[in-house]
C-alpha cells in the first residue's frame, strides 16, 4: 500500500474516537497488551515519562521534549490527536515518523490487526512504541489519550508520572465529579515512581496523595514550588519571572538556589501556560535528581523555541495580522475559560468568533460564558461526532449571541475574514478539530 492507502485503511477499518466518539474506546488494556506482545514488548526497551490530565498535556509534553532534546537526549514524543498530518503524533527530536515506517508497520501487522480488531488509538500507540524502540531513544514522553487508568498508553512503566490538572471533560466516561476523574487520571501512578501534579486542588489532592501512598510514590505539587509572574506579553511570547519557593541543593539553577528570580521567555504566549510551566520545571528538577543533565542555558533556549523544536501548533497561535487571527485548541469548559481570559487581554476593535464543538461537549457551558459583544460564525468539523453548526447557532440564538451558521469551517473563516477590519480580532476555536480544518487555510 502507499502511505495514503495505509492511512485510508487505518481511518476506515479502525474505530477512531475523534470521529465516532465513545464507541471507539476499548475500556481495557487487552488489545494494547496483545499488540505489544506481538511486537516483542518494545515499550520495555526505552525510558519514558507518562503524562495525563484534563488540559495542558500537549503543551507540557512538547515543552519537556524541547528541553530534553536541547540537553542532548534523543527524545521520543507521542501525542494526540494530530492536526494536519497523522505523523504529528509520533516524533523523535521533533521530526515526524517517516511515511515508510507507517506503511511497513501496518503492512507487516495487518493480519494481526484484522484478527484482534483494535481501535485506531491502540494501533498508533503500538506503532509509536515500536518506532521509539527501533530508534533507540534515550527517553520518550508519552501523553495519554483519554483518562489514564485504562488508557492504551498505560502499559508503560515510566521513570516519572505527571498529572497536569483535573477539570470536567468526558464525564460520561471518566465520572461526573472531580474526585472520580482524578481517580482515573491517578491510574498512571506506578509503584515507586515519583509523580508530579502541576496544579494542586482541594477537590483532588487527597485522591492523588492516597494513590501515591499506596504505590509508595513520592508526590510533588508543582504549583506550590514555583512563583511565576508575567513581565511582558505579546502575540508570540511570554516573558516570565520565575522564583523557586523551596530551596534545595539540587534546585534548577544557581540563581534559584540563591532564591534570585530567573527570567525566561516562552514562545507559547497563552497565559494558561504558566500552570503547565510549573509542572515542567518541577519535572526538570526531578530529572536532575535522576542524573539527567539539564543545563540552564539549554533550558532557557528550549522554552523560547518550543514550536521550532517540536512542531507544536494551535496553542494561542497567531495565524495572521491586520486583522489579527488567533486559534486555540481549548475544547472544554476549563479550556474555553482560559481562552476567554486571553481574549480579554488582547487589544482589538471588534471581536469575531469562529466557533464549533463536538456533540459530546457541553454546549450550554460554552454558550453561557461566550461574550455577547462579538459576531459569531458557527460551523462544524467534517465528521459525524461534530455538532452541526446550525444546531449550535440555534442554541446560541437563545443566549443572544448574534451570528450565523456556515456549512463548513472554511466558509466560516472566510466570512469572518471578509467582515473583519484590520483593527479587529478573529478567534478560531471551540474544538481541536475546528482548529485543524482552519489551519489548512493558512498553511
Amino acid at each position: 500500500m502507499s502511505y495514503q492507502d495505509t492511512l485510508n485503511y487505518l481511518y476506515s477499518r479502525l474505530p477512531m474516537f475523534s470521529k465516532v466518539g465513545d464507541s471507539a474506546i476499548k475500556k481495557d488494556l487487552t488489545n494494547t497488551l496483545k499488540l505489544c506482545e506481538s511486537l516483542g514488548n518494545p515499550q520495555n526497551n526505552f525510558k519514558s515519562i507518562h503524562i495525563a490530565g484534563t488540559n495542558g498535556k500537549g503543551s507540557t509534553s512538547n515543552m519537556l521534549s524541547a528541553i530534553l532534546q536541547s540537553s542532548g537526549y534523543k527524545t521520543g514524543l507521542y501525542t494526540s490527536p494530530h492536526l494536519l498530518d497523522f505523523r504529528e503524533r509520533i516524533r523523535v527530536n521533533g521530526e515526524m515518523i517517516p511515511q515508510d515506517k507507517v506503511v511497513k508497520f501496518v503492512d507487516k501487522n495487518k493480519e494481526f490487526i484484522e484478527d484482534i480488531q483494535p481501535s485506531f488509538f491502540e494501533v498508533t500507540v503500538a506503532l509509536a512504541f515500536q518506532y521509539f524502540a527501533e530508534e533507540g531513544v534515550d527517553i520518550a514522553i508519552i501523553e495519554t489519550g483519554l483518562g489514564g487508568r485504562l488508557d492504551s498508553t498505560n502499559v508503560i512503566h515510566p521513570i516519572l508520572s505527571i498529572i497536569t490538572n483535573i477539570s470536567f471533560d468526558h464525564v460520561h466516561m471518566l465520572g461526573n465529579t472531580f474526585e472520580a476523574i482524578a481517580a482515573e487520571k491517578a491510574g498512571i501512578i506506578k509503584q515507586n515512581v515519583p509523580v508530579i501534579i502541576s496544579e494542586k486542588s482541594d477537590a483532588t489532592s487527597t485522591v492523588f496523595i492516597e494513590k501515591a501512598s499506596a504505590t509508595q510514590s513520592r508526590i510533588i505539587f508543582a504549583s506550590e514550588e514555583w512563583d511565576i509572574k508575567v513581565i511582558n506579553k505579546d502575540n508570540d511570547n511570554l516573558l516570565l519571572q520565575v522564583v523557586h519557593n523551596t530551596l534545595s541543593d539540587d534546585s534548577l539553577a544557581e540563581k534559584l538556589i540563591e532564591n534570585k528570580p530567573l527570567q525566561l521567555k516562552l514562545d507559547l504566549p497563552g497565559t494558561y501556560q504558566i500552570k503547565n510551566l510549573k509542572g515542567v520545571l518541577s519535572t526538570v528538577e526531578e530529572l536532575r535528581k535522576q542524573n539527567y543533565t539539564i543545563l540552564e542555558n539549554d533550558l532557557l533556549y528550549a522554552l523560547s523555541h518550543v514550536k521550532e523544536l517540536t512542531g507544536l501548533r494551535a496553542r494561542w497561535q497567531t495565524l495572521a495580522t491586520n486583522p489579527l487571527i488567533i486559534c486555540d485548541t481549548g475544547h472544554n469548559e476549563a479550556g474555553w475559560k482560559e481562552v476567554l481570559l486571553n481574549i480579554n487581554h488582547t487589544s482589538f476593535k471588534n471581536l469575531h468568533m469562529v466557533i464549533g464543538i463536538m456533540r459530546d461537549k457541553n454546549s450550554e457551558k460554552l454558550l453561557n460564558i461566550l461574550p455577547s459583544q462579538a459576531t459569531y460564525y458557527y460551523c462544524n468539523a467534517d465528521f459525524e461526532r461534530a455538532l452541526p453548526g446550525e444546531e449550535l447557532a440555534s442554541q446560541a440564538d437563545t443566549k443572544n449571541l448574534l451570528g450565523k451558521a456556515y456549512p463548513d469551517v472554511t466558509s466560516a473563516v472566510k466570512a469572518a475574514m471578509a467582515a473583519a477590519q484590520k483593527e479587529d480580532l478573529i478567534f478560531i476555536g471551540g474544538s481541536t478539530f475546528i482548529v485543524a480544518e482552519a489551519l489548512e487555510i493558512f498553511v
